[in-house]
């Protein structure tokens, strides 16, 4: 039984970095917007 608390314990604190880790991400970086151009084609214009 103490093997499965350990176990437990190892996979509670590695969730617990990965979520840190994305809530840091999404607090703290910000995105920079930019302009997107597509080019369609004239043949897929036409339908």
């Amino acid at each position: 039984m103490p093997s499965l608390m350990r176990f437990l314990a190892v996979i509670g604190i590695i969730a617990a970095v990965i979520y840190a880790g994305l809530w840091a991400l999404a607090h703290f970086v910000e995105p920079h917007p930019r302009e997107m151009t597509v080019t369609i084609p004239q043949e897929r214009l036409g339908k």
